[in-house]
């Protein structure tokens, strides 16, 4: 697919027309303080995998409602003092995989922390082994829709509840510096991040590769691509419901969480990348609110991005943070 967005001089300019709800930081505010009503109970079991250069921990922590959520903690082998940081969330429909997969940040000495993702985790990689105890109202299959009648329901309010108390259940482990943490991830993994961004003040960095969940109100006309797709086909048959969808997404769209980021940022975006098209992206960078960012552009990339040679730009980067 050859370019289909707007033109960069217009990239560079682009602006949502989502408008943050009044309510937004109280709504977010008021969520985390629920959660944190429940104890973290971060527990960390040793996993033998057989590797010889990284040590990994089964975790289990409290997420939104105290529900249990998975994840894993890689560290280098044999760590004996506090380590930089990297929690990492993973893309739509997949979930924190096998302990043996994705060694890249142990290996550069940072303790590693991936988040399981409720729900999700049984459409590719190693799958993922959290569930999702909350139901909701009618949703067309797939997470997008699923308690889109309220912001209280909404899915994803359970997801970014999540995210924040992995972070806190990283930080708890005593080989993990908390002062030089970093949060990032592809794709949804890139939406969570901005998301985090925005709601935990003291990050020292964020790096979201081809973020999606940003701005909604563009990218749910623009795309005719799965996962945004989801909500086109909701609305397709819930007629006429399309002003309440688009206030339930104002609470969750990355625009907003961006204008409240505060760490350092290196975004990434593919021209030609019709799944997260990169008006949405440069709608949530050109909304962050720290001066300190960068967006890496892969002119002729889909939604694959920078792939390993953006991993390596990351690795560099991150260098100057933690």
């Amino acid at each position: 697919m050859a370019l289909f967005d707007l033109p960069l001089d217009e990239l560079r300019e682009h602006r949502s027309e989502s408008v943050a709800p009044d309510d937004f930081d109280d709504f977010w505010s008021g969520t985390l303080q629920e959660a944190r009503e429940h104890d973290l109970d971060a527990r960390f079991e040793p996993v033998d995998t057989g590797l010889s250069t990284v040590d990994v921990y089964d975790v289990t922590f409290a997420g939104f409602g105290g529900h249990p959520v998975k994840g894993w903690l890689r560290l280098p082998a044999g760590s004996s003092g506090p380590l930089p940081l990297v929690v990492e969330f993973v893309g739509y429909g997949g979930g924190r995989g096998l302990p043996h997969e994705n060694l890249l940040w142990a290996s550069t000495g940072r303790a590693h922390f991936t988040m399981d993702t409720r729900g999700q985790g049984s459409a590719w990689g190693g799958g993922g082994g959290t569930a999702d105890p909350v139901g909701g109202a009618p949703a067309y299959p797939g997470f997008m829709t699923r308690g889109i009648d309220a912001p209280e329901n909404y899915y994803y309010r359970r997801v970014f509840t999540d995210a924040v108390r992995a972070v806190e259940a990283a930080r708890s482990h005593p080989l993990t510096d908390a002062t030089r943490t970093v949060a990032l991830g592809s794709s949804q993994g890139g939406g969570i991040t901005v998301a985090v961004g925005g709601l935990v003040p003291d990050l020292v960095a964020v790096a979201p590769d081809v973020p999606f969940l940003c701005d909604f109100p563009r990218a749910t006309t623009l795309t005719d691509r799965h996962p945004y797709r989801e909500i086109g086909l909701f609305l397709k048959t819930h007629r006429g419901r399309s002003a309440d969808v688009q206030r339930t997404l104002s609470y969750f769209d990355g625009v907003h969480f961006a204008a409240r980021g505060r760490a350092p940022a290196l975004f990434s975006t593919g021209l030609e990348d019709q799944t997260c098209p990169p008006s949405t992206v440069f709608a949530a960078f050109n909304s962050w609110a720290h001066e300190d960012k960068t967006i890496e552009l892969y002119d002729y990339n889909d939604h694959e991005g920078g792939g390993p040679y953006h991993e390596a730009a990351k690795v560099r980067w991150l260098r100057s943070y933690a």
